[in-house]
């Protein structure tokens, strides 16, 4: 078979989607017309994403007001929370829970169930990890439900959308955008640590076949064409993301100034039964990538990672934040189609 290729969600939305999901938010749009926009949007993405080729697919995250916030939209919320400072000087803040219990108000199997009508190809969903969701619990805590009861809340609630994407047939990727960050909050590591403590504390909850069919996603961030921390080393990242207990990993390359540095690094974790999906296209480059580039960037790739073990993606997101124009969907579905037609190439070079 030749070398698995898969994106990494989201795909920038269109414009008439854009302005309606605005309108909606201003009061000028009803829910059903907005649902509407989501379904056109939904099927154009599952139409464009199969023209490219690809046998792996994502309902682009058109319905996420953003790849993070999702599971909280609508529930009683407040401003205030962690603030992520990005390289171009703009800033993305999370909110802070107010009310106790915790539940998520949207679970990613919802989306699947829009998505899975329109399309024959196989379908992966994003959630956002465990661990991002825990920094919304306010410094100050919520009275009468302690920090500790809010973790096992939560750990529940994360499993179980999990498990209800997998139960729907879609494969399952984690994103974990914030493990690059923590780093740069806490360079000792410790951070960094308990976030992949308490996703594993989720994962544990799956079974060992659940598993295989989990991945984790890792960049440096990726909005408005801006990241959140390049700037941090993937010697320092890598050995702590590779404790988490998926099958799959995939890993931002193709914007990295020293590839075969962190190529060397990810060869000695390919071991086991883990497929590592190294990143051959950079969405916040607006030039798109030749086909032979993908391929090219696929055989460096195997000089480090045996191909039994390899796989393609993009670097990250097109859009994860529902208000990002900053990508058209041509150019991102362009990229895509040098992502699969790269890949091919590469895996009838390599003979696999």
């Amino acid at each position: 078979m030749p070398l698995p290729t898969e994106p990494i969600g989201s795909i920038p939305r269109p414009r008439e989607l854009q302005e309606g999901m605005q309108a909606a938010a201003e009061g000028r749009l009803d829910e059903a017309s907005l649902e509407v926009l989501f379904d056109d949007a939904v099927r154009d993405t599952l139409r464009r994403f199969e023209a490219t080729g690809s046998t792996v697919v994502t309902d682009g995250e058109q319905r996420k007001p953003s790849f993070a916030t999702y599971p909280v939209a609508g529930l009683a919320l407040a401003p205030g929370g962690v603030t992520i400072p990005f390289e171009d000087g703009h800033t993305r803040q999370l909110p802070v829970l107010t009310e106790a219990p915790f539940r998520y108000a949207t679970k990613a199997g919802t989306y699947v169930d829009r998505a899975k009508p329109h399309t024959k190809a196989t379908l992966k969903q994003a959630v956002i990890s465990a661990s991002a969701i825990s920094l919304m619990y306010p410094a100050d805590g919520i009275p009468g439900y302690p920090r500790e009861a809010f973790i096992d809340d939560l750990v529940a609630e994360a499993a179980s959308e999990i498990r209800g994407c997998l139960e729907r047939g879609a494969n399952v990727q984690i994103d974990f955008t914030e493990a690059r960050l923590s780093l740069k909050l806490d360079p000792s590591g410790g951070l960094l640590n308990a976030f992949v403590d308490l996703n594993n504390r989720v994962l544990a909850e799956l079974t060992e076949d659940e598993r295989r069919r989990v991945g984790v996603h890792t960049c440096p961030g990726g909005d408005q064409d801006s990241t959140h921390s390049a700037d941090i080393p993937y010697e320092a990242l890598l050995p702590g993301l590779f404790r988490m207990n998926v099958g799959s990993f995939y890993v931002q390359l193709a914007s990295e100034a020293d590839r075969p540095r962190v190529l060397e690094v990810l060869g000695a974790q390919a071991i086991g039964d883990r497929r590592i999906f190294v990143g051959v296209t950079d969405p916040l480059d607006p030039r798109v990538e030749t086909a032979e580039e993908v391929r090219d960037r696929v055989l460096e790739a195997a000089r480090y990672i045996d191909p039994s073990h390899l796989g393609t993606t993009d670097d990250c997101g097109f859009s994860p934040f529902g208000d990002d124009t900053s990508t058209s969907r041509d150019t991102a579905f362009a990229k895509i189609k040098a992502r699969v037609d790269g890949t091919a190439m590469a895996s009838s070079q390599l003979g696999v």
